[in-house]
C-alpha cells in the first residue's frame, strides 16, 4: 500500500508515545488514524477512513470512527460540528481557537487571533450557562467561492448557517 502522507521511525515513535501517555495501546490502525489527522486536520471520517485506507490496506469506518471517538475522550483530537455541517475532527485539541466556515463549499480553517473568550463566557455565565467548550465560528465565503462563484443550484442549503432567531430544537443541536 502506497501511503499519501509517509510515516518516518520518528513520528510513529512520537505518535506511539503519545498514545502510550494516555495509557492507550499504540496499534497500528491508532496509530494510521493519527497521521491522517495529522495530514488532514478537519477532516471528516470518510476523509480520514480513505487515507487510512489508502496507509494500511483496510479498515472499517466504523473502526476510524471509534478510534477518533476515543482520541476526543482522550483529548487527542477535537469534535468539531459547525450548525448545518458534516462533523469534522481537528487534532488541535487543547488549545482554544475558532474557526470560520464557507457558507458555499463547506471549506473551514483555524481562526488565529486573540478574542475576548473571558467577556463572552462572563455573559453566558450570567445567562446561567455553565460553558464547557468556548469555541466562536465564524460564516462567510471562502477565496475561492468568491473567485467562481457557483449558481444558486449547486449551493449547498446545508452548509448555511442557522437563523440566530430560529428557537426549533433542530438548529440549536446538530448531531
Amino acid at each position: 500500500m502506497g501511503s499519501t502522507f509517509p510515516a518516518t521511525p520518528a513520528m510513529n515513535s512520537e505518535l506511539a508515545q503519545l498514545l502510550r501517555s494516555r495509557g492507550l495501546h499504540a496499534t497500528a490502525q491508532r496509530l494510521a488514524v493519527l497521521r491522517a489527522l495529522e495530514a488532514c486536520p478537519h477532516g471528516t471520517v470518510d476523509e480520514l477512513t480513505q487515507l487510512v485506507r489508502d496507509d494500511l490496506g483496510t479498515v472499517s469506518k466504523q473502526a476510524v470512527y471509534d478510534a477518533l471517538a476515543l482520541f476526543c475522550e482522550q483529548g487527542l483530537a477535537r469534535r468539531v460540528q459547525p450548525a448545518g455541517s458534516v462533523v469534522r475532527f481537528d487534532p488541535r485539541a487543547t488549545d482554544v481557537h475558532h474557526h470560520v466556515v464557507c457558507r458555499t463549499c463547506g471549506a473551514l480553517a483555524d481562526v488565529e487571533a486573540e478574542l475576548d473568550t473571558a467577556a463572552a463566557l462572563a455573559v453566558a455565565t450570567r445567562l446561567g450557562f455553565s460553558v464547557d467548550e468556548p469555541e466562536l465560528v465564524l460564516w462567510g465565503t471562502c477565496a475561492t467561492c468568491q473567485a467562481h462563484p457557483p449558481s444558486d443550484s449547486r449551493r449547498s442549503a446545508s452548509l448555511r448557517a442557522p437563523s440566530s432567531r430560529s428557537n426549533s430544537p433542530d438548529s440549536q443541536h446538530h448531531e
